[in-house]
């Protein structure tokens, strides 16, 4: 079945993705010892955060026509099959390494640019009449992600 997504959806598995980025990063912090480096996690998980309340405010100032639904659904599934799509392809039940505060750096590397992949690949699915360029700010905030985590990896290597 083809299923045009609307930036509402989209903005919907943006919260899920950021929630699950929360508790990666918090799991992870768990499981260190470094008092800095959990320090670290622990702002990168209050980061997932703000970004799951930033993107809740913007998908509040949709437009009526970026909410409309694009498949018939009088099961109310579709919300259910965003959340597993969300919940299955960034920060995905990963083994995280907590052998290094560089190896969990990597791991969230690796996250954060599977979620703009993921992110590139949902905008061509959303029609423009249904917020296509709403996602470019969804994607801006995960390439923030994606500098910070780099620079923090660099950072760990000198």
């Amino acid at each position: 079945m083809m299923y045009d997504f609307n930036a509402d959806d989209v903005f919907e598995m943006a919260q899920q993705l950021e929630r699950n980025g929360a508790r990666f990063y918090r799991t992870a912090a768990a499981s260190v010892k470094e008092d800095t480096a959990r320090d670290l996690l622990l702002q990168l998980a209050g980061m997932e955060d703000d970004h799951e309340k930033t993107f809740a405010q913007m998908r509040s100032q949709l437009k009526d026509s970026e909410k409309t639904s694009t498949v018939f659904d009088p099961q109310s599934e579709a919300g259910g099959y965003l959340k597993a799509l969300a919940d299955t392809r960034i920060f995905f039940e990963k083994k995280i390494d907590t052998s290094s505060l560089g190896e969990i750096l990597k791991d969230a590397i690796t996250a954060e640019k599977d979620s703009i992949v993921f992110y590139l690949g949902m905008r061509e699915a959303v029609p423009e009449k249904l917020g296509r360029s709403r996602l470019d700010e969804v994607i801006k905030e995960e390439m923030g992600h994606l500098r910070l985590l780099s620079k923090e990896l660099v950072a760990q290597k000198k």
